[in-house]
């Protein structure tokens, strides 16, 4: 099967400003994470679908391959469907995200190889292991429940599974009770070109997520687990925890 990689790069950004357009370690981020994905094993392209001319000049700046997409578009999974809509050639898209200048090439090959082997499996994605109570209960921190056989059962802000008596012991039980979602897909080119037909759900528009919207259709996602996620930027502070990350590289 013939995978790409789609980093879906909009310009706006509440939280930080145009932060994939940073540039204080000598690159954009948007070329940071560019980069890290092409370490790739499985990917045989990558495409920056950008929503602004700025990001499509930093893009052919480093000499990257873009598509333009629509401005209004609603979701980074929406502008990476557009890709697909021109690649017939391709099997599985990958969804990186565009602040994710760490993103590891093996997680990428991880998700591309999780479709391949789970044949009625329409997305991929992966988590890792929750060993802190005060992100287990941070609604930012997005819990995915598994079945026995690794399909997602349902995904939450609210902890999940929730205990009814609370024993910290909880926290290092191995296998692990908590699962943290992390925000890398890979879709099936069928299941992306579908989308436009599925209407946002009941449990996305209450949870605000937009993955309960593909179970809720019956949908099933496999969900493999790694041992540690790598860290986006949405604040300055997370910018500069990033600069100093390169800066100790340099060393």
């Amino acid at each position: 099967m013939k995978a790409e990689i789609v980093i879906p790069a909009r310009l706006a950004s509440t939280r930080l400003p145009e932060k994939l357009l940073l540039a204080e370690t000598g690159m954009t981020v948007l070329e940071h994470t560019h980069r890290s994905a092409s370490l790739s094993q499985r990917a045989s392209s990558i495409t920056i679908a950008v929503d602004h001319p700025r990001l499509a000049d930093a893009a052919r700046a480093f000499g990257a391959q873009f598509q333009m997409t629509d401005p209004n578009a609603q979701s980074g999974t929406d502008r990476v469907a557009e890709v697909a809509q021109m690649k017939s050639d391709v099997s599985i898209f990958v969804n990186v995200q565009g602040d994710e200048p760490e993103i590891e090439g093996a997680s990428i090959d991880l998700v591309i190889a999780l479709l391949e082997q789970h044949r009625d499996a329409s997305v991929a994605t992966l988590a890792t292991p929750i060993r802190d109570r005060a992100n287990l209960e941070d609604p930012a921190c997005v819990k995915v429940v598994r079945s026995h056989d690794g399909f997602a059962l349902y995904f939450s802000r609210s902890v999940v599974p929730h205990p009814r008596s609370w024993q910290d012991s909880i926290l290092g039980a191995d296998p692990t009770a908590f699962l943290q979602h992390i925000g890398i897909y890979a879709y099936r080119r069928e299941f992306l070109l579908s989308l436009q037909g599925l209407p946002p759900s009941p449990l996305e528009q209450i949870e605000k997520l937009e993955q309960l919207r593909f179970l809720q259709a019956g949908h099933r996602i496999i969900v493999g687990v790694i041992p540690h996620a790598t860290r986006g930027i949405d604040t300055r502070e997370d910018y500069d925890a990033f600069k100093r990350r390169c800066e100790g590289q340099a060393i």
